[in-house]
């Protein structure tokens, strides 16, 4: 499997996961009220589900649909990474949402070319 695929896929299982748990869990439940985000947690989880399905389709079938998706994830992770800055966590804590981020962007300019 080409190191490009692997990339995709790991991202996109996490997303898979981090979604339903961003949906389901309480502990996720618990870390969006910590975050003061508590009203954005829904809207997180389901843009993680479609951004991971939209990953694996987009593999698949559309590259346009892949380049969106990683480009879309970037995005909440970035965001994610600020979040975590600005409510002063760790940078230990911080640094997942900064590796998904650069692992996105590194996924869509893979493809952009």
């Amino acid at each position: 499997m080409h190191f490009d695929a692997i990339v995709v896929f790991i991202s996109a299982i996490s997303f898979l996961f981090y979604g339903i748990s961003c949906l389901f869990s309480t502990r996720m439940k618990n870390e969006f009220i910590r975050f003061g985000l508590a009203k954005r947690r829904t809207l997180t989880g389901i843009l993680q589900l479609i951004g991971g399905v939209g990953l694996i389709l987009g593999y698949f079938f559309s590259p346009t649909l892949l380049i969106l998706s990683s480009g879309g994830l970037a995005l909440l992770m970035i965001l994610g990474f600020g979040v975590r800055l600005k409510i002063k966590d760790p940078i230990l804590a911080a640094i997942p949402a900064l590796v998904y981020a650069i692992l996105n962007i590194y996924i869509c300019m893979a493809y952009i070319v």
